[in-house]
């Protein structure tokens, strides 16, 4: 018989010293028996979270099960250990429950808190008494999503015949379309410098671990379904990644049970290797094209030594564009890697992971920030570091006074005299053109060209204010402008 074991929170098995088809009542009966096997509920939603077993409306994931058998046409005589029930097929998580409340179907567990608590056990396999020709006894759903089958068997004592019935309990239901795609590297975590004299493994399996919307392993795929690439940073140079005949910066591999695993060799440099994980998750297939990407970043370690010198942290200024996406990985050295990151005072639109990856598109007014990093080696060591990142880029009209509260004055003008003056936008992507617009009136005589130069022959003095906007791609800023002619 087997048993499930849970920590906590979860259920914890106990041995049970009797399992397997019941015996049978005392006393013999040419009479044949039947049994039936019911559930009151034949699908279950998935127990992500591994609650607890339990009865009633707040119970969502424990269904009850009814075993009965009749001899001819009336319920079999009562008695202990008549029925042998399991899981026989279909699931690996998931369990039967007695839930009676008897102190032999309960176990001791720790409760977290110096003490023991008692729940109820949990079990592959479970015998039951007869009582009234039936009894019940329950099934709790676990993390994986599928279908359970549950069998139960009674032996009639007179000619020892077994009878059975079985039921189906569906659990949850797999989307199959990926929604996350997670890298871990294989244990100590870290890599040597190709080079390294200090016994350091410089090649390390990259595990990629790709689930679907109600977290369960994506269906094993007809092809390559996970795109590893190495980007151009850090320790990315003489680095390259290993799959089978597939060898160099980037391969296409796939996964079985939703895990594939892909080989990462280090170059000659220490530093870090910044790994793109990417799945598609419109066909799940990378090797016909990416159509809706899934993208995850990685970040391993290179070293030419590991505890030889003090940890400490490199990095010391970062500069970054408004309105840009932005990612860079934090570079340790020293102390016992692997390494935990964290930070305090990033500029707004920017995170930093755990693995030590600043990322996002900054949002940030423009000016340098001083930023507390701190790293912690395996050892427990925490380093702090002050690093400064400066943010290029206002949200606003370059020309153009910082208060967007009051007009940007552009030169003043002439009447009679020829005038021109350049509008330029410096955040965004410089590869998208910038579309200028205006609202308003201009000073008679100029106008505004495509490429935002206003320009002309001013015929009227005045003040003249108008609004102006810059949109490039998805930002879009106005502002308003005022032009003197004298």
């Amino acid at each position: 018989m087997q048993k499930i074991s849970k920590f906590l929170g979860l259920v914890v098995a106990a041995t049970l010293t009797a399992c397997g088809g019941g015996g049978g009542s005392p006393g013999a009966s040419d009479l044949p028996y039947t049994i039936t096997l019911k559930a009151a509920k034949n699908q279950l939603p998935i127990n992500i979270a591994n609650e607890m077993a339990g009865i009633g409306a707040f119970s969502p994931f424990t269904t009850a099960l009814y075993v009965e058998a009749r001899e001819g046409g009336a319920p079999i005589p009562g008695g202990t250990e008549i029925f042998g029930c399991n899981v026989a097929a279909g699931l690996e998580s998931g369990a039967l429950y007695y839930l009676d409340g008897k102190d032999e179907h309960m176990v001791e567990v720790d409760d977290g808190k110096g003490g023991t608590v008692k729940v109820p056990g949990a079990y592959r396999s479970i015998v039951l008494d007869s009582n009234s020709g039936g009894n019940s006894f329950h099934f709790h759903a676990g993390d994986k999503a599928g279908t359970a089958r549950i069998v139960c068997t009674v032996t009639n004592p007179a000619d020892k015949l077994v009878s059975s019935a079985s039921v189906d309990i569906v659990v949850g239901a797999a989307t199959g379309k990926p929604a996350n795609v997670i890298g871990t590297a294989q244990v100590p975590g870290y890599l040597g410098t190709s080079l390294n004299t200090f016994g350091l493994r410089n090649n390390v399996v990259i595990n990629a671990k790709v689930m679907d919307d109600a977290n369960q392993p994506i269906p094993d795929p007809s092809a390559a379904n996970v795109q590893v690439s190495i980007r151009p940073f850090g320790a990315s140079a003489g680095a390259r990644l290993l799959a089978g005949a597939q060898s160099g910066s980037m391969v296409q591999i796939k996964t079985i049970g939703g895990e594939g695993q892909v080989s990462l060799s280090s170059g000659p440099s220490s530093g870090v290797i910044l790994l793109e994980l990417t799945t598609d998750r419109f066909d799940n297939n990378v090797s016909n094209g990416i159509q809706d990407p899934v993208m995850q970043l990685m970040a391993v370690s290179v070293h030419k030594a590991v505890a030889a010198e003090a940890l400490s942290i490199t990095d010391t200024t970062i500069t970054v564009t408004n309105g840009m996406a932005f990612s860079y990985a934090l570079t340790a050295k020293g102390g016992v890697p692997p390494y935990v990151w964290s930070a305090t005072g990033l500029p707004s639109g920017l995170n930093l992971s755990a693995d030590g990856i600043i990322s996002g598109t900054p949002t940030a007014p423009k000016g340098s920030y001083n930023v507390v990093v701190t790293v912690t080696d395996y050892a427990d060591t925490p380093v702090s570091k002050n690093l400064t990142i400066k943010v290029e880029g206002e949200l606003a009209i370059d020309g153009c006074d910082s208060n967007v509260g009051k007009a940007c004055a552009l030169p003043a003008a002439t009447v009679g005299d020829a005038y021109s003056y350049t509008l330029s936008f410096s955040i965004g992507d410089p590869a998208v053109p910038v579309v200028w617009t205006m609202t308003g009136t201009l000073p008679p005589g100029l106008t505004l060209a495509a490429d935002g130069t206003i320009a002309g022959t001013p015929t009227t003095a005045g003040t003249f204010t108008f609004i102006i906007t810059a949109t490039r791609g998805s930002l879009k800023v106005s502002r308003q402008v005022t032009i003197v002619v004298a």
